[in-house]
Order: C-alpha cells, then sequence, then structure tokens
C-alpha cells in the first residue's frame, strides 16, 4: 500500500476532479469522444479531427488538465514508493502539477515557434495534434490506474515500473504513427524533423536523467 505521508484525502479529490473532467468532455464531445477512445487501434481520430485544429481547443484542453492531475499523482506515488530522501507535503504534489502543466505548455509554444523557423508548420502541427492526443489518452488510462494502485493493491517495484513501460511505450506509438502517416512529408524534411526530435523530444530527457542520476 502506499505510505501514509499525506492523507489519501488529497489523492481523492485529484482523482474526483480528473474523472469529472473526463466526464464533461464525454458529454460535450460525444461523438469525438467514442472516436477518441480508440485512438490507439485506429487512425480514424487522427485523421478527422487534425484538419480542425484549434489554438485553443475546449476538449483537448479539459483532457490535458485529467492527464497532468493523473501523471502528476502518479510521479508522485513512483517518488514517495521508491525513494525515501525527502518528505513530500501536499503543497509540492500541488506544485508537481503546476509546474508540469506550464512546462508542458511552453514546449508546445516552442515547438510551434521552431516549426514556424524551419517552415514545417503543417507538419509539427500535425505531429503535436497526435502527441497531445496520445498524452490525453494516457490521462484516461492513468487516472483510474492511480485509483486501484491508492486504494486496492499492494503497490511494488514491478507495478511502478510497468506502468512506466506503458506509457513509454504510448508515446513511442504515437511517434510511429506520426512517422507512417506523413512519411512522405518526413523525407522531405528530414534534416530539419530529426533535428527537432533531438532537441526537443530527446536531449530534455536526458538532461532530466542526468540530473536525477547527479543528485
Amino acid at each position: 500500500m502506499l505510505r501514509n505521508v499525506i492523507s489519501n484525502d488529497l489523492f481523492t479529490v485529484l482523482i474526483v476532479i480528473g474523472l469529472i473532467l473526463i466526464a464533461v468532455s464525454k458529454v460535450l464531445f460525444a461523438k469525438r469522444f467514442h472516436d477518441f477512445i480508440l485512438v490507439l487501434g485506429n487512425s480514424k481520430y487522427l485523421k478527422i479531427y487534425s484538419k480542425d485544429q484549434k489554438f485553443f481547443d475546449v476538449f483537448d484542453g479539459l483532457l490535458f488538465l485529467n492527464f497532468v492531475l493523473a501523471i502528476s499523482i502518479f510521479g508522485f506515488i513512483s517518488y514517495n514508493h521508491l525513494t525515501t530522501n525527502l518528505e513530500i507535503s501536499k503543497m509540492l504534489l500541488l506544485k508537481l502539477a503546476a509546474i508540469i502543466a506550464i512546462l508542458l505548455i511552453m514546449k508546445t509554444l516552442l515547438e510551434r515557434l521552431i516549426g514556424s523557423v524551419f517552415e514545417i508548420d503543417f507538419l509539427i502541427d500535425n505531429y503535436l495534434f497526435q502527441k497531445i492526443s496520445y498524452k490525453n489518452f494516457l490521462g484516461i488510462i492513468l487516472m483510474p490506474l492511480n485509483a486501484i494502485i491508492i486504494y486496492s493493491i499492494p503497490i511494488s517495484n514491478s507495478i511502478i515500473y510497468s506502468i512506466w513501460a506503458v506509457i513509454f511505450l504510448i508515446f513511442v506509438i504515437g511517434i510511429i504513427t506520426t512517422v507512417k502517416t506523413y512519411q512522405n512529408l518526413i523525407k522531405q524534411n528530414m534534416f530539419y524533423f530529426i533535428l527537432y526530435l533531438c532537441a526537443l523530444e530527446i536531449a530534455p530527457y536526458i538532461i532530466l536523467y542526468q540530473l536525477a542520476v547527479n543528485e
């Protein structure tokens, strides 16, 4: 079970908020939500809705907030179970969610800017839409998993690592889907796309890993 560093009440509130966000998105966008939940094995959603992208999309916004809450809770649970170096407070969990949201939004804006500079706006915009869609899909999966490992089953290292493996796999599927969908366009802009992946998809995680190792 999760060590009782903080009351589970905060987890309950955040999980309920996440489930409300999912329910609202389903009620307001019933057909889109139905197409969305099949996104992992069917490209129909990506092909249809990528054409109607907006700078701010209510459907994506609701599910993005759920993703931020879900990944923050699981990140907290992972750290709390795997380390004993720091006593984590309620405020730190809320700060973690805010930091993740801000970083993801800033990263997306930077990616759009780089796409404009390299004149591959169409490619980057569609890549971002697919990546955001897979993150939001992950949030829907992760929120009930958080509830299960908090309230139902004894947590273990293998469960933590297995869930992180699923998270990584979904992100990889997202990248592969993009490459397959836009392979001709990517071939025409191969250098810029590889430069983009190295600079904004690979390098940040290498830096975070180095910081964690050297901590």
